[in-house]
């Protein structure tokens, strides 16, 4: 709270801008607001540091989405200080150095970001639609942070104007007053950004990017309705379209050219320096530098269905145990596109992980414990060089589509329109819609909650790697069934036995769900009460 309070300082709101240098002025004496703030391109920078600092800086661990995923069950991250681990294994409490980082990092940029709504009149512009713009940017920035904090903690601080010591004293919103504040908010905000993306600051929210990050929570809080009616208005808008071939999205083929991707990190969002995904990802190979940071695991592999658009244990064609031990048997295309396997052959180098002397043996410090590597986001260009060019989704149209779906399911509404979009995602995916398609008799008898798992799945294996599965079974009220159960590897043969690497032991307990607060930010802050059970 101390960092919000004194965000509305004129040094603290300037000193924490990322890169770029706000103090570095013509006049160099100045010392009124007006004087650091008083131009269209000031306003701009504004924008950029509120992205950079927080959601769009490519080097900065614990925030990269596709590093997002070590938090679940989806997969395991290697590096303590990521903050991930810890969180997906349960080894935390209200010390854990997580949860004072991420806590501080939203509040403090919330009260730089209510400093500058709050005197977005004083820079001079031009045109006032330029003025509005980056001022509805800004507010549609601090909305982001306000679902973030609420879905992690619940009932908060809720500042949108720049707090003062008496106003600091007050207790958290309650997490409900907060949601039926928000949502009207944040679509009035969306409302007034202009329809189409920028020529440049593409990174910005525009009107239909915002009403994505909407519908996303309003899916996450129970909101399906609105969930609905804004994944209608995206997909009625024709602005996105899913691109033709999965692989490419993740890949120099069409990170940058596709229409699919509706909120991204590009390349002018942090000033164009170098991407880190291969090197973050990648396996250790002989001469080149892969971290395996974060990996997936078994229980990863075994969620993607067969080529049928069936799960691997409810399959005619083969039984559980022959699908664990080759992921490679008639799978969902997917699959293969995602996610490195041992057989693979990586940069000429063949995956095999129960070779000391391969640079891939699963117990090599920088391998993978799990035997398994993610493909997004690594491409082999990169192999040789320092650094890359890659553009990274925050929301992809395709999400727009499964949101769709899951919020019509939810209700007890499936119709035409959903089946359909289950079955665009299917049949770009590279399934076999002879036997996947939605519409065929034999889904016709499906249960409520057998959509609700077959809905639950596409998601899972759509979006893998790219940060949603944490926040969807905590969302779900799985993370109790999910988590607590040990880490496992990949599967083989033993002396005619299947064995299994093990990773590492998880808990998860049911207070969980919500995160705790730091013991420092209790003691700075009277008026916040821990979550139960910590």
């Amino acid at each position: 709270m101390k960092k919000l309070i004194y965000a509305t300082l004129l040094a603290t709101t300037l000193a924490g801008t990322g890169c770029e240098k706000f103090l570095d002025k013509s006049d160099p004496t100045a010392t009124k607001f007006s004087e650091f703030f008083n131009t269209e391109e000031d306003l701009r920078r504004v924008v950029y540091s509120s992205m950079l600092d927080v959601w769009t800086g490519p080097t900065l661990m614990q925030r990269l989405p596709y590093l997002e995923d070590g938090k679940s069950d989806d997969a395991y991250s290697r590096t303590e200080s990521h903050h991930s681990q810890r969180i997906a294994n349960g080894n935390f409490n209200s010390n854990t150095a997580a949860f004072l980082y991420y806590y501080e990092l939203h509040m403090k940029h919330l009260g730089r970001l209510n400093v500058f709504i709050a005197n977005a009149d004083i820079p001079y512009v031009e045109d006032e639609a330029v003025r509005e713009k980056y001022r509805a940017i800004l507010e549609g920035i601090r909305c982001w942070h306000y679902f973030q904090l609420v879905a992690r903690w619940g009932s908060v601080p809720f500042y949108l104007e720049p707090a003062d010591l008496a106003s600091a004293l007050q207790p958290p919103k309650p997490k409900e007053d907060i949601l039926n504040e928000l949502f009207p908010l944040a679509e009035e905000v969306a409302n007034r950004l202009p329809p189409d993306e920028y020529g440049s600051d593409a990174y910005m929210f525009n009107r239909y990017s915002m009403k994505a990050l909407i519908m996303r929570y309003a899916l996450y809080f129970e909101r399906y309705d609105v969930a609905a009616r804004l994944a209608q208005e995206i997909i009625d808008s024709q602005k996105y379209q899913l691109h033709p071939v999965y692989a490419d999205l993740f890949s120099y083929k069409a990170d940058k050219t596709n229409k699919e991707f509706i909120l991204k990190m590009d390349m002018e969002s942090h000033a164009n320096s170098a991407t880190q995904s291969f090197q973050h990802l990648a396996p250790q190979y002989r001469t080149g530098n892969g971290q395996s940071f974060v990996v997936p695991l078994k229980a990863l592999i075994d969620s993607y269905w067969t080529l049928q658009g069936d799960a691997i244990d409810q399959s005619p064609l083969h039984n559980k145990q022959a699908y664990e031990l080759n992921p490679k048997l008639n799978r969902d295309p997917r699959l293969a596109a995602s996610i490195f396997i041992p057989g693979d052959v990586f940069v000429n180098e063949p995956i095999n992980i129960y070779d000391p002397n391969n640079p891939m043996y699963y117990e090599n410090a920088r391998a993978s414990r799990s035997g398994f590597w993610y493909k997004k986001f690594v491409d082999v260009t990169d192999a040789f060089k320092t650094g890359g060019n890659m553009h990274f989704p925050f929301i992809r149209y395709a999400e727009v589509l499964l949101s769709y779906a899951e919020a019509k399911i939810m209700l007890n509404q499936l119709d035409a329109p959903a089946k359909t979009y289950i079955n665009d995602i299917r049949r770009r995916g590279g399934l076999d819609m002879t036997a996947a398609d939605v519409t065929l008799p034999k889904y016709a008898a499906y249960t409520q909650q057998q959509w609700i798992a077959l809905i639950r799945n596409e998601r899972r294996i759509e979006l893998a790697g790219e940060g949603r599965r944490y926040d969807d079974i905590i969302r779900w009220k799985i993370a109790e069934q999910v988590l607590n159960q040990p880490a496992m590897g990949h599967s083989r043969l033993v002396s005619g036995q299947m064995v299994t690497l093990k990773v590492e032991d998880r808990a998860f307990r049911s207070n969980n769900y919500l995160w705790p607060f730091h013991e420092n930010s209790l003691k700075v802050e009277p008026g916040l009460k821990q979550n139960d059970g910590y």
